[in-house]
């Protein structure tokens, strides 16, 4: 077991655990958008950044990917973390105004809509991946990928055709957390 501590409580977790893992584990809050208990870390949206002060020096890192070590300090809740969050959330509001899941994000870090607001759309994709790695980890099949590069980037279905592999099961409409991929859907299922 490894010792450290969250927020001044010492704190115990196995090797191999990541620091959202453990406080998970122990009942400490770490809020999430791309994080899911059945997948993999993918470290996609940040909000989960937490402060870890390993003896050296104290930074800001992704709880969801960052490995427990022996000794180290962690806070979920200092002003730079509070500062990366609420940066985070502002621009997922911005993007997605329209979603529960990023009304209740904004909600809770006091965020409200700013200059950055895209214009037209209610439920945008924050590329958080959720889908694509619940339809390959879960569902075993590969009817989501995300397409092109840089600002356009994109879930898609492999080569952006209609995927015969999907199996219209909905997991990914059910992990989605801002709604985008209900229109996706339709246009990688239909026949």
């Amino acid at each position: 077991m490894i010792d450290f501590t969250i927020n001044g409580q010492e704190v115990q977790g196995q090797d191999g655990w990541t620091i959202l893992e453990v406080a998970r584990w122990h009942g400490i809050d770490i809020p999430t958008l791309c994080h899911h208990g059945a997948l993999e870390p993918y470290g996609a949206c940040r909000l989960c950044v937490v402060e870890v002060d390993d003896g050296r020096r104290s930074r800001v890192v992704i709880s969801c990917m960052y490995p427990i070590r022996q000794g180290i300090k962690v806070q979920t809740e200092t002003p730079r973390v509070a500062n990366v969050r609420r940066w985070i959330v502002q621009l997922l509001l911005d993007e997605s105004p329209a979603a529960p899941k990023i009304q209740e994000l904004a909600k809770a870090f006091g965020v409200t809509t700013s200059r950055f607001k895209k214009e037209g759309v209610e439920f945008a994709c924050h590329l958080c991946g959720l889908c694509i790695r619940a339809c390959q980890e879960v569902v075993g099949v590969q009817a989501l990928t995300f397409g092109n590069r840089g600002v356009l980037k994109e879930v898609t279905a492999p080569y952006h055709q209609r995927s015969k592999d999907c199996i219209r099961c909905g997991t990914c409409l059910y992990v989605c957390p801002t709604g985008a991929m209900e229109q996706l859907f339709l246009q990688v299922s239909s026949e």
